[in-house]
């Protein structure tokens, strides 16, 4: 079953009518709301860095890192982060599905599973995978502490492009996060892909894969030294 997008300034929205619909129909069949449990109210989070290169280069591996840190005095139930423009949607017709990557997802935030879990997937997920397909929540996170996302991405799309994220304290939309000041902690970072990719060779005297030329032989083709 493909997972569904939130979008970004509406993921919590989105979750929080679907849960509130799943809820009612859960109170007929006598069982409790699905978000009963997650509290409610403002809680007060930092971001302490998001980072991701500028420079990029098609096929050349990047991270995108976020670290959020709970700068209140209350456990946030399940710090999450929504992050926009890992894809784009192309027009061109009779797609099964229009969207398409920037940037391949190669490792998502989260532990992987030991042994891993089984998947279509060529690459392991993270522990932080939810039901949004661009949304990744990696639990509690008590008052003073950070907790670090970080993805690991192949640029596949060349050109220059925003990435745009939003912390949230949980998946219900009755936790909200909030900075000090009480504006969404959110932000956007730019990111150019060169639409080559980087020059390597394999050195001759070490065996390594460096970057640039490999160096031009000084004696005539097809000599033997």
């Amino acid at each position: 079953m493909r997972r569904r997008r939130a979008p970004l300034l509406g993921a919590w929205a989105a979750c929080a009518a679907a849960l509130s619909a799943l809820s009612a129909l859960a109170a007929g069949c006598g069982e409790a709301r699905q978000d009963a449990h997650e509290p409610h109210g403002d809680f007060t989070v930092q971001v302490v860095r998001a980072r991701l290169p500028h420079a990029q280069r098609l096929a050349r591996g990047t991270e995108l890192e976020i670290a959020v840190r709970n700068a209140g005095t209350r456990t946030l139930p399940n710090v999450a982060v929504t992050v926009d423009s890992l894809n784009y949607v192309s027009r061109y017709p009779h797609l099964a599905d229009p969207n398409r990557p920037v940037w391949m997802i190669m490792t998502s935030p989260g532990p992987v599973a030991n042994p891993p879990v089984e998947t279509v997937q060529l690459a392991p997920t993270g522990g932080g995978t939810t039901a949004y397909v661009n949304t990744w929540a990696l639990g509690p996170l008590a008052p003073g502490h950070t907790r670090v996302f970080t993805w690991k991405l192949m640029p596949v799309r060349a050109g220059l492009h925003t990435v745009h994220y939003l912390v949230a304290a949980g998946l219900a939309g009755r936790a909200r996060a909030v900075l000090s000041g009480g504006a969404k902690p959110g932000g956007e970072l730019v990111a150019h892909i060169a639409p080559r990719p980087l020059h390597t060779h394999v050195d001759a005297e070490t065996g390594q894969v460096v970057a640039g030329q490999p160096p031009v032989s000084s004696g005539p083709v097809g000599a033997v030294p």
